[in-house]
């Protein structure tokens, strides 16, 4: 009976022409967009190394650069039509090592393992809350409100900790001195960042911007005031930048609140029981 089946299977005709089997057709995978999410990768394993080293400045422009790398992968993979399932698992992946992994690894190598078991609780509960706020983008990316984060983003919480590393790095640099509470303040950092990945707070998504659309001639001169305004002070002003970002989640959560529209990001609910506390 197998063969007869298999018999039927290499003929189309009635002339009885037998034809080559069809083969199955090999999924390839796209190299663009993945060199850059491999860069990403290699801007966070970077990092985590030269933390190993004692050199903080050289991992804090390793998760920087990791972090432009990431916000381009996704754009060129949609100009060159070379989206890919593939593609969107490995720029989870290195998500998780450049934004997740590394940032808490680098605080603890820093400042936190002088605070002993608190210090790596803090790493953790970070790392944590990356992997977790991660899974939950990947699930709701079908549902959630477009123009806003469920929570703050990986990145955005990697730029919370690494800014509050260069901004002392820096200071130190110039001669400052660390004080005794710093541990402290990196403990609390470390915690707001990763705790707030995990929220519901709304955060601008930047993702209805466009540059195709003309803009009035103040925009571009706000935009040269601001460059001009970064490159005063780059560790502080960025760091000041990042601090009003990881903030801002909330101030429009209250906002929405105390006028009583709907705080949630979801836009549209899903009927899986096991995730119907992700909408609310």
């Amino acid at each position: 009976m197998t063969d007869a089946k298999n018999d039927n299977a290499l003929h189309d005709d009635d002339d009885g022409e037998v034809l080559e089997p069809v083969r199955p057709r090999r999924k390839g995978i796209y190299i663009l967009p993945n060199l850059f999410t491999l860069a990403a990768l290699f801007g966070g394993f970077y990092a985590i190394v030269m933390a190993m080293h004692g050199r903080f400045e050289q991992s804090v422009y390793g998760v920087f650069c990791a972090m432009v790398l990431d916000s381009l992968d996704g754009r060129v993979a949609r100009m060159t039509n070379t989206q890919s399932t593939f593609g969107e698992q490995m720029d989870s992946l290195s998500d998780m090592v450049s934004f997740g992994a590394a940032p808490a690894l680098i605080a603890y190598e820093w400042t936190l393992k002088g605070l002993g078991k608190a210090g790596w609780i803090a790493a953790f509960v970070y790392c944590a809350a990356a992997a977790l706020r991660l899974a939950r983008f990947n699930t709701n990316l079908a549902v959630v409100d477009k123009r806003f984060f469920q929570g703050l983003p990986s990145p955005a919480a990697a730029a919370l900790v690494m800014g509050l590393i260069w901004a002392v790095e820096d200071a130190k640099a110039g001669g400052a001195v660390m004080p005794g509470w710093m541990p402290w303040l990196a403990f609390g950092f470390t915690l707001y960042a990763g705790l707030t990945m995990v929220t519901n707070a709304p955060f601008y998504s930047f993702k209805d911007i466009t540059f195709k659309r003309s803009v009035p001639f103040i925009s571009i001169v706000a935009i040269a005031l601001g460059i001009a305004a970064i490159n005063i002070d780059p560790p502080n002003v960025l760091f000041g930048l990042f601090c009003t970002y990881g903030l801002s989640g909330y101030i429009v959560f209250a906002i929405k609140k105390a006028k009583g529209k709907p705080v949630s990001v979801i836009a549209t609910s899903t009927d899986e029981p096991d995730e119907k506390g992700l909408h609310h």
